[in-house]
């Protein structure tokens, strides 16, 4: 209760500093700091669905978790997630909160006639990064120049097989996003014990997270880098070696895929190697397939190369271009602090209070000692996702938005829920944040 009394105060000094500042600066950017968003309270067609799925996994979902079949209960958790996710969305109508998010000027369907010729495009992609000046200046929109191209070229790839506009766009980012669940569970269930996994069941699916899960394609990025981790679990501690090989070139071939959705999730190598510090005892059993994951490794940045797009060269570019824009105003000295109150939101009170619960296991343990106790595993696990995010803080380079882009950082911390008791208080505590969130604020996904 300290933890998330802590938790609360930091938000809220986060809101009035930065509404401070935003009023004598105007160099936040942001029309609700710390989040970008703005005052407007309302309700929607979603929100008696949202009511209801709340309502139903406070009741329902710790004891269900516990007792349904393994397989029975991630399919359930997957549904769940879905309406959970939806049903916020909806509380800003299908059009304004589904359809017409990744249709905006900043965003990628805005240059889907600019790849007809996807290898030009790639060719020349670093082209359009910065901002030159003057009115012939065709650089891309802010996502576009933001991200390598396989974001991009994601979207482009679902108009062509007829899957076209914002509404199936939004669908996508909301369907895939929402696997990011099940791949934390298996992850959980292969490292820490499936005692722990089932614990953790409900905290994930009624994640706060979900306001900007739907709709953005951070939700997309979050799935892909999720499932990248998952196999690598299943990597260590499978049974065979034919299935350790097959999920090494997996989790290889979904980490080099994220690398090129966002440049900032190249930080989720510090996951990785948290599932390779949880079973470090059994990491020299995956040296026979380590060709297997450096092979599927190579496979996005090879073909992303060879159709001439300079990975190195473009980042460099991007970070000129986010000097050019608002990162490059917007004050450190608020942001450092101001995007860990935001990412408050994005997991809830709940995953703070575990947070506390996975330092007191450490301290007790030591943070490297009983490796075989389920709950060490857990909090290593817990802490490599926390360390990834807390050096994307320092880098300067997430100034403000972090509660979309730091997504899929975020969804490895609630886990931590696991370690808590009273799991119906602290979902109920979840979904209110979510709600009021939803229904008092306008966000920007």
């Amino acid at each position: 209760m300290l933890a998330a009394a802590a938790a609360v105060l930091l938000f809220v000094a986060a809101v009035l500093i930065g509404r401070h500042i935003e009023d004598t600066d105007g160099t936040l950017f942001v029309d609700w700091p710390p989040l970008l968003a703005s005052w407007d309270p309302h309700l929607g067609p979603g929100t008696p669905a949202a009511l209801l799925v709340a309502a139903a996994v406070v009741a329902y979902a710790p004891a269900l978790a516990a007792r349904l079949p393994w397989r029975a209960l991630l399919a359930s958790a997957w549904a769940t997630a879905l309406a959970w996710t939806f049903s916020l969305a909806l509380i800003d109508g299908w059009h304004r909160g589904v359809a017409r998010r990744l249709t905006t000027r900043y965003e990628y369907l805005q240059v889907i006639d600019r790849f007809h010729d996807i290898p030009a495009a790639l060719s020349t992609f670093t082209d359009h990064i910065l901002i030159q000046g003057g009115p012939a200046d065709d650089h891309w929109p802010a996502h576009i120049a933001g991200h390598p191209p396989a974001a991009t070229v994601t979207f482009v790839l679902l108009d062509r097989i007829g899957l076209r506009g914002g509404g199936w766009a939004g669908v996508w980012c909301v369907a895939v996003g929402t696997t990011a669940v099940l791949a934390v569970l298996v992850a959980v269930r292969a490292l820490a014990g499936e005692r722990l996994a089932r614990r953790a069941a409900p905290f994930l699916v009624l994640a706060p997270g979900a306001v900007w899960m739907g709709t953005s394609a951070d939700a997309y990025f979050a799935a892909v880098a999720a499932w990248s981790v998952a196999l690598l679990a299943l990597a260590v501690t499978a049974r065979t070696p034919g299935r350790t090989r097959a999920a090494l070139g997996g989790s290889g071939l979904l980490f080099g895929l994220t690398c090129y959705l966002s440049y900032g999730l190249t930080l989720v190598a510090l996951i990785l190697a948290g599932v390779l510090l949880i079973a470090r005892d059994r990491v020299r059993g995956l040296l026979p397939g380590l060709p297997y994951l450096l092979a599927g490794l190579a496979v996005v940045p090879l073909v992303f190369t060879l159709y001439g797009f300079d990975y190195w060269e473009a980042y460099h570019l991007l970070v000129d271009r986010y000097n050019q824009g608002a990162g490059g105003t917007r004050p450190y000295a608020y942001w450092v602090w101001a995007n860990l109150a935001c990412t408050v939101l994005v997991v809830g009170l709940a995953t703070v209070a575990g947070l506390r619960g996975t330092g007191a296991v450490l301290i007790r343990r030591g943070p490297l000692g009983s490796p075989a106790v389920p709950e060490v595993r857990l909090a290593l696990l817990v802490c490599a996702a926390l360390l990834a995010l807390l050096v994307a803080d320092l880098s300067g380079m997430s100034k403000a938005e972090t509660e979309r882009i730091w997504l899929p950082f975020a969804l490895w911390l609630l886990p931590a829920c696991a370690l808590l008791p009273r799991p119906r208080a602290w979902l109920a505590a979840q979904a209110g944040v979510a709600l009021l969130v939803n229904h008092l604020l306008w966000t920007g996904w």
